[in-house]
C-alpha cells in the first residue's frame, strides 16, 4: 500500500521506485521497530536488500517478526525501550507477504489484489453466471484481509457491497459475524454497484477545470556545461545561466545572466565591477563567493534572477525560441554549487528550472496576446 510513501534507491544508475512501511526487526532476541522498504524490482529491504523469496525465508525464521513475546524487549531507535505486555499482532506473515507483493505490483503500475478483485467484479457483473461469481468470490478473499475493508475506496459502506455481492442471496460472506444475504441486501450491492460505475464513467470522463495537472512534454534536463563563446546552434546549453548571451541591466551591460547574477549580489560596487568582466560564469560566482554580499540578499535572490531571465530572453529573440521549444517540460537544472538553484539529483529545489518554466510561461502569454497593454 504505497500511498505517499515514496522513496526510491538507485542501482547502476538507475532510479527504482520504491515504498516503505514499519516492521519489527528480531535480532539477537531484541525487537527493533524499524523501516521495511519496497522497491519496484522485487527486492525488499530489511536490514539489508533481499529478494522476495528471501524475504518470505526471513518471515519464517523470524528475522521480519509478526508475534511477540510477552515481556519481549523492543526498541525504536534513539527514540524509546520497552517490553510487551499482553502483545497482540494485527498482521501475520502470509498477511504481510501479500501486502508487500501488493505493493511491488503498485510499484509497476499493475493490477494489485485489490485491482484484480475488481476487474472479476466487473466481468460478473457483466455475466451474472455462478461462474463468474464463484471467480469474483475468489479474487475478493485473494485480497489480503487486512486490505479488504478499502477495496472499494468508500470509507462510509468500506467493504459490504463487495461481499454481499461475492456471496450471493442466502449466501455467507467472509465475516462470521454478517448474517445469511437476504434479497433485499443483494439488490441494495447491486444498486450500489451500478451507482458506482455511472460515477466512475463520469470522473473518467471529466474535463480538468484548467488544463493538465501533468506536462505532455517529457521533463527535460539541463546538465552542467562550461560554454566559453556562443555557438551557432546552442540547443539547450543556451539555457543555462552561464551561457555567454551578454544582458544589459539598468544601463550595465554583462556577458551572461550568471556575470549579472552574482554581481549583483556583492555588496561593494568595486566587486561588481570584477565580477562583470569575469571571463566565465563559474570564475563570475568565485569572484561573488570571496566578497560580502549585499543585505537582504538571500529573500530578493530569486526575484533578481526572474528579472535577469526575462532580460535575456527578451533581448535574444533566438534563445527565446530554444525556451519555447520546451513547450511545457519540466526543466531539471544541475548545479553542483547550489541545492537551491539546482535539482541535483532530487537533493535539490530547482529554483532555476522552475524559473525558467515561469519565463517560458510569460513568453507564451505575450505570443497569444494576452494581457495586451
Amino acid at each position: 500500500m504505497t500511498g505517499n510513501r515514496i522513496t526510491h534507491r538507485t542501482a547502476d544508475g538507475v532510479r527504482i521506485p520504491g515504498t516503505w512501511r514499519h516492521a519489527f526487526i528480531r535480532n539477537g532476541g531484541h525487537y527493533f521497530l524499524t523501516d521495511l522498504f519496497i522497491y519496484a524490482d522485487g527486492l525488499v529491504d530489511c536490514w539489508g536488500l533481499v529478494t522476495l523469496e528471501e524475504f518470505e525465508e526471513k518471515l519464517r525464521t523470524g528475522w521480519v517478526a509478526t508475534s511477540f513475546p510477552e515481556g519481549g524487549e523492543a526498541s525504536a531507535h534513539e527514540l524509546a525501550d520497552w517490553k510487551f505486555n499482553e502483545p497482540e499482532s494485527w498482521i501475520t506473515p502470509e498477511l504481510l507477504v501479500a501486502e508487500v507483493r501488493d505493493s511491488i505490483d503498485q510499484l509497476n503500475g499493475r493490477p494489485d489484489s485489490t485491482g484484480r478483485c475488481l476487474a472479476a467484479v466487473d466481468t460478473f457483473l457483466a455475466d451474472r453466471s455462478e461462474t463468474n461469481r464463484a471467480a469474483a468470490r475468489a479474487a475478493f478473499l485473494a485480497v489480503p484481509e487486512s486490505q479488504r475493508r478499502y477495496a472499494l475506496g468508500d470509507m462510509d459502506r468500506k467493504d459490504w457491497p463487495l461481499r454481499v455481492l461475492v456471496a450471493g442471496p442466502g449466501g455467507r460472506t467472509y465475516l462470521p459475524s454478517d448474517q445469511a444475504v437476504t434479497r433485499k441486501d443483494y439488490d441494495n450491492a447491486l444498486a450500489y454497484f451500478e451507482e458506482r460505475a455511472r460515477w466512475l464513467t463520469e470522473r473518467a470522463t471529466s474535463v480538468p477545470a484548467d488544463g493538465p495537472a501533468t506536462p505532455h512534454a517529457p521533463a527535460l534536463q539541463l546538465y552542467h556545461s562550461y560554454p566559453s563563446k556562443p555557438v551557432a546552434d546552442p540547443g539547450k546549453i543556451a539555457l543555462r545561466h552561464d551561457y555567454p548571451a551578454p544582458i544589459t541591466v539598468a544601463d550595465t551591460d554583462y556577458p551572461s545572466a550568471a556575470h549579472a547574477y552574482w554581481a549583483l549580489s556583492a555588496a561593494e560596487p568595486e566587486t561588481r565591477h570584477a565580477i562583470a568582466a569575469a571571463k566565465n560564469g563559474a570564475a563570475a560566482r568565485t569572484l561573488a563567493t570571496r566578497a560580502p554580499r549585499r543585505e537582504g540578499w538571500e529573500d530578493a535572490r530569486t526575484a533578481v534572477m526572474t528579472h535577469l531571465l526575462r532580460a535575456k530572453y527578451d533581448q535574444h529573440p533566438d534563445l527565446a525560441e530554444i525556451l519555447l521549444a520546451t513547450h511545457d517540460a519540466t526543466l531539471i537544472y544541475d548545479d553542483a554549487n547550489s541545492a537551491f538553484w539546482g535539482d541535483n539529483a532530487g537533493r535539490g529545489r530547482n529554483w532555476a528550472g522552475r524559473l525558467l518554466e515561469l519565463v517560458r510561461s510569460e513568453l507564451r502569454m505575450r505570443q497569444a496576446g494576452i494581457l495586451d497593454t
